[in-house]
């Protein structure tokens, strides 16, 4: 067994040295890119914040803001620490917020929950309606997820509550299934193949319209489509479910879209759903969230909360297409 050098070992900080106010420091100077706006960000005087400053550079060895005309830049290194400094900032807020039990009535806490358009029409309202009920004082952060997200889940549910995306996506965190869905192709209202019915050949020969298309960034459906060997002739290429419906009216293309949305959509809309020519699975919607969040009573409540949303805003009658079958929530 070989030895290890102790320069090749990973350095160790002695938390107990370190001011945790250098921190907050630190993300107003990377998010401000000027001593001035951050130290009247953090209502400090500009000698204060520039000497959080020069502690800061010698801890990391690294000037991290770097003077170039009249404008800072970010170095590498700060850009690194960027995002890992708000997810630390993060974990310390629910540190010190922590309680032994919570009450929905008296909190005024901020739920964060990454989403896409499409999730928000289905469950959007009925989350914020069930919220403004039962937690009157709390608030709602719905922000859109996007690949890059999705991609550095881990990371990014340390400083978030949920993550709403169906399954194929994220593995290795905690999750609850919330609805099934199933998947429709949409065609202009007056496009031929309405009379007749798709053929594998019109959707190797119509143009599409591809959401989220990209090397790893792709609706389980297309992935599905594309495994049969259906190679889509992709014309429009857009990262937003409900602006689908009007690339699609009026021309020759042919989209994805689940079907509960398309039955939110209004009359008149000028596209038709039209069963796929291949079997495209169901989409099973999921909310993920970090593990070490588990335990946490607020968190607790939040997931519920979404079960229950869901529960309300797919039952018979909630104008849905889809028999929903067993779809009892479990926990991972």
């Amino acid at each position: 067994m070989g030895v290890i050098d102790s320069a090749d070992t990973v350095p160790t900080v002695n938390l107990a040295s370190l001011d945790l106010n250098l921190l907050v420091s630190l993300d107003a100077l990377l998010t401000q890119r000027s001593v001035t706006r951050a130290a009247a960000q953090m209502g400090l005087s500009q000698p204060a914040l520039s000497a959080s400053l020069a502690r800061l550079r010698r801890h990391f060895g690294d000037e991290l803001l770097t003077r170039v005309g009249n404008d800072y830049r970010l170095t590498p290194l700060a850009v690194q620490l960027r995002e890992l400094v708000r997810v630390a900032l993060s974990g310390v807020e629910r540190v010190f917020t922590a309680q032994p039990g919570f009450d929905p009535a008296s909190s005024t806490r901020e739920f964060s929950v990454l989403v896409s358009d499409y999730v928000v029409v289905v469950l959007g309202d009925t989350i914020a309606g069930l919220l403004a009920e039962e937690a009157p004082r709390t608030r709602l952060r719905l922000t859109p997820h996007s690949p890059a997200v999705v991609d550095s889940a881990h990371q990014v549910l340390l400083a978030t509550d949920l993550l709403l995306l169906p399954h194929g996506f994220v593995a290795d965190l905690s999750h609850r299934d919330l609805y099934r869905d199933e998947w429709v192709c949409v065609v202009a209202a007056d496009n031929p193949v309405v009379d007749r019915g798709l053929t594998v050949e019109d959707l190797e020969e119509l143009p599409w319209v591809a959401t989220y298309h990209g090397q790893t960034a792709s609706t389980p459906a297309a992935r599905q489509m594309r495994q049969l060997g259906i190679e889509p002739r992709v014309q429009v290429v857009n990262e937003s479910f409900l602006t689908v419906p009007a690339l699609v009216a009026g021309s020759d293309r042919v989209a994805l879209l689940q079907r509960r949305l398309v039955d939110l959509l209004p009359l008149g809309s000028g596209i038709r759903a039209l069963p796929p020519p291949f079997e495209a699975g169901p989409l099973v919607e999921a909310m993920w969230w970090h593990p070490v969040f588990d335990d946490d009573p607020e968190h607790r409540y939040l997931r519920d909360l979404v079960s229950r949303a869901a529960e309300l805003a797919v039952s018979p009658g909630a104008r849905t297409g889809i028999d929903l079958g067993d779809t009892a929530p479990r926990e991972k």
